[in-house]
This record gives structure tokens, C-alpha cells and sequence, in this order.
């Protein structure tokens, strides 16, 4: 009966079922960051991230559930336990290492500064000082901007979500606004409202303030679901499941 059992567990393991019984997991989501997450018309949620965790779901052979939480205040709920993971663009950065745990990494993408075409901002202090600069709270853009430009004459307004940040940019409130690239590019620049506008420089590189690439936000004390959303995560990648999800939205390497 022992050799049964342990053969039992062997194949299990090997059809990709995992040893914790999970029958479900709640993402905590912000949806106003097109590709990435945001709501169709009819209220569905779309985007890479998503599509990313229905499938880390469906590899784990659980019930996704998505749990809306503004990004300014995900990661004290995910510490409330009202969703299990975090999946909603966030980097990994020093600073939220010490609150939460993260999964392996699930895209790298840089963030860039967008004013009307025209105005030769850069993204340096020398050029926005006296200027108002929108973020999104929470953001490592937040981060990186109070570090680097707050102090030395720059405007940083902040919002609750980066939706907000664009009408108060299209309504001239804001001479440019921080984000990342992908988002700015898909999510703004070739849509209706963002024709008058254009990327401000280059891409900003900081790994202090902006972190390393994104990751899935998990509480410290879970480390069992780490591990099965990281073997979930690699299996996605080695079937080519995660490809098919970024050709979806992008024609570009958002992984690496």
C-alpha cells in the first residue's frame, strides 16, 4: 500500500496537480491600466495580466475570482487577506519585499514620461521643474518621482487610478504623466484621446525606485501558494501558453 500511495503522489505531482487542496484563488486587481487590466464595455475583465492568471488558474486546476482594489491600498487588503495574490502590473522593488512576498517574475517593462507633442520634455528635473507631473498613488513611478524630482521644484500629483491621470493630462491640468511604457503606449497614445501626445524622452531605468520586473504580490506567510503559482507559472512558460497571452496583446518582448 505505501509503494501505491507514494506512486500515486508521483503521478499526481507529474500531471501538474499540486499538494495543497486549492479550489480557488482571488486576484486583487486594479482595472484602469490598459493592456494590462482594464474593463471591456459590457464590465468584463480584460487584459495580459487577466489572461495570465485564468490560465495559472486552469494549469492549477482552480476557480479564478478577481477581486477590484484601488493599487494605492492592494497591498494593505492583500495583507487583510481579502484576495490571496496581487496580480495587477506591480514591481518588485526593495520596499515592497519587506511588506510582501512576490512570485517569479511575470513581465519587465520600463516606464516612460508622455506630453503633448511638441513641448521637448524630458524625463530629467532640469526640464520639468516648475512643471505638474500625473502618477498613479502607489506606483513605482510615485516612488521614483518623489526620490528624484519632488524635492527639486517638480509637481507630482497623484491619483487614484491612472484613468484620472489621462483626463487631467487631455484637459491640460498636467503638462505630462508617468508611467509605464506599454500602458502609455496601448493604453493612451494610439487611442482617441491620447493623438496629441507622444512619449517624452526615453525609458527610465532604476532599480532602487522601479524595481526588477513585475510579480504576482503574495503575503509572506504563504508559501505554499508561491510555490504552486511559480510551478504554474513555469509550466505556462515551457508550453509556450504564456507566449500565445503576450502575442495577444503585444508585439514586443514584455518578459524580458
Amino acid at each position: 500500500m505505501k509503494k501505491l500511495a507514494v506512486s500515486v503522489v508521483l503521478a499526481l505531482a507529474a500531471s501538474g496537480v499540486y499538494a495543497k487542496d486549492l479550489q480557488v484563488i482571488r486576484f486583487g486587481v486594479d482595472p484602469t491600466y490598459a493592456p494590462f487590466e482594464s474593463k471591456a464595455p459590457d464590465g468584463t475583465l480584460v487584459g495580459f495580466d487577466i489572461d495570465l492568471g485564468n490560465a495559472i488558474c486552469e494549469k492549477l486546476k482552480v476557480k479564478c475570482v478577481w477581486v477590484e482594489n484601488s493599487f494605492d491600498g492592494i497591498i494593505p487588503a492583500l495583507k487583510a487577506k481579502k484576495f490571496d495574490g496581487i496580480l495587477s502590473s506591480m514591481s518588485v522593488t526593495e520596499k515592497r519585499q519587506a511588506q510582501i512576498a512576490f512570485s517569479d517574475k511575470i513581465s519587465n517593462v520600463l516606464p516612460r514620461l508622455i506630453a503633448k507633442k511638441g513641448s521637448d520634455l524630458q524625463p530629467t528635473v532640469e526640464s520639468l521643474q516648475g512643471k505638474r507631473v500625473g502618477i498613479e498613488q502607489g506606483s513605482t513611478q510615485e516612488t521614483y518621482a518623489r526620490t528624484y524630482w519632488a524635492q527639486k521644484g517638480v509637481t507630482i500629483t497623484t491619483y487614484q487610478n491612472q484613468d484620472l491621470v489621462y483626463q487631467d493630462l487631455v484637459a491640460g491640468r498636467l503638462d505630462a504623466a508617468l508611467q509605464s511604457s506599454v500602458q502609455a503606449d496601448l493604453g493612451f497614445l494610439k487611442t482617441a484621446n491620447g493623438r496629441d501626445f507622444a512619449f517624452a524622452g526615453p525609458e527610465l531605468r532604476d532599480p532602487k525606485t522601479l524595481g526588477v520586473g513585475a510579480g504576482i504580490g503574495l503575503r509572506k506567510e504563504d508559501n505554499e501558494l508561491r510555490e504552486q503559482i511559480n510551478g504554474a507559472l513555469a509550466e505556462i512558460i515551457k508550453d509556450g501558453t504564456y507566449q500565445t497571452i503576450s502575442n495577444k496583446y503585444f508585439s514586443f518582448d514584455v518578459y524580458n
